[in-house]
């Protein structure tokens, strides 16, 4: 009877190891699927956050020709590009459900801290709850998301040619300081 209960219990766990496993990966999955049916707002204006604060000595200046070394959007990963900006903040990776609707959008790489509800100055914290302002992709202002990660960094606006040779790319939103190189 006891042996009994020990087999039980060793087998619920595996399971529950299994089944989170499974969830980890739809995750993934769900994510890669929603950059890559084109849902992302590839080109902006070049419109900033109110307040966002032009970089004091950034790595890269305005104009500085780069190797990307992101892969959070279909056709960026080893791509030339012009830094169009560079600005000293805080990025945060999300996790959000899109106000339109779709599947759960996991791990997006990257927000900035003026681009959250009452931001204010202080690092949000993984975890945390926030309101998102910014429009990268189709239905992400106004969601709910969770912060997964923090990073205080150099965060740049480019312009680039994805590898599929599609159309250019103005003013994408936004590479941090460690997915850039120079050429």
């Amino acid at each position: 009877m006891k042996l009994n209960r020990i087999l039980t219990f060793c087998l619920a766990g595996a399971l529950a190891i299994i089944l989170a496993a499974c969830s980890s990966e739809s995750s993934d999955q769900e994510s890669m699927e929603h950059g890559e049916n084109g849902h992302m707002e590839h080109s902006s204006t070049g419109e900033l956050p109110e307040d966002l604060k032009k970089a004091q000595n950034p790595k890269y200046d305005e104009g500085s020709s780069v190797l990307m070394n992101a892969d959070h959007m279909e056709g960026m990963q080893g791509t030339e590009a012009t830094v169009s900006g560079a600005f000293d903040t805080i990025a945060y990776s999300i996790s959000y459900t899109p106000e339109n609707g779709g599947d759960r959008v996991e791990n997006h790489k990257w927000i900035v801290q003026k681009e959250i509800e009452n931001a204010g100055e202080e690092a949000f914290q993984p975890g945390d709850a926030v309101i998102v302002e910014a429009s990268h992709m189709e239905g992400m202002q106004g969601a709910e998301a969770i912060i997964e990660s923090v990073e205080k960094t150099t965060v740049y606006m480019v312009d680039f040619t994805p590898a599929s040779g599609d159309e250019t790319v103005k003013n994408h939103k936004w590479v941090v300081e460690k997915e850039l190189s120079a050429e």
